[in-house]
């Protein structure tokens, strides 16, 4: 489970409130998913994409075909999927969870990341905001492929769920094999 920082504060005013997860990565991971930092819900309820109308999940879970309603479930598509979660920012100041609204930002250390985990074969960014962070601090010393993936924020309507789906299905598939739409994943043997 993330680690959880409970001297944390994002509320507006306090001192800039740190990133309150880890990473989720493993030597299995191949695609690096990176938010800009956790929104007040996720630091309530201490987990990524926790406000209950973010479609970050449920957008994975389609084009996973697996469930992701538990923090447990996630964590399993995450490893199954191959793929990597963190957030551009490590500390801030912010009012609210808008992107907008993110002051005097102190990127994490995601060259020191992708040194310990070179598997990573590309960098996806959940909007606009963390990949103009990311190319603020960091510009295209990665060498690394880099995408911006439609916002899952509920924030922007701008284009419906099925669209987001097959946007970010699309997206991944340039860099790793997926499910065939709506075709069952052959059971595992066990050994």
């Amino acid at each position: 489970m993330p680690k959880s920082s409970k001297d944390s504060s994002p509320e507006a005013g306090a001192k800039p409130a740190l990133h309150p997860f880890d990473p989720i990565i493993d030597e299995g991971s191949k695609i690096l998913i990176l938010g800009s930092f956790p929104s007040l819900k996720s630091f309530d309820n201490n987990f990524y994409y926790a406000h209950p109308r973010n479609q970050f999940w449920p957008i994975l879970s389609r084009i996973f075909d697996r469930p992701a309603k538990t923090v447990e479930e996630r964590y399993a598509l995450l490893k199954e999927s191959r793929i990597a979660l963190w957030d551009v920012i490590k500390s801030c100041e912010r009012s609210n969870s808008a992107d907008s609204n993110l002051r005097s930002c102190v990127p994490n250390d995601i060259p020191a990341l992708l040194h310990r985990y070179p598997n990573i074969s590309a960098l996806l960014f959940t909007g606009k905001k963390a990949e103009s962070l990311y190319r603020r601090y960091f510009g295209e010393s990665a060498g690394l492929p880099l995408s911006l993936l439609p916002s899952p924020s509920p924030a922007y309507a701008a284009m419906g769920f099925d669209a987001k789906v097959k946007r970010w299905r699309e997206i991944l598939s340039a860099y790793m094999e997926l499910p065939q739409k709506g075709a069952k994943s052959e059971p595992k043997p066990s050994f």
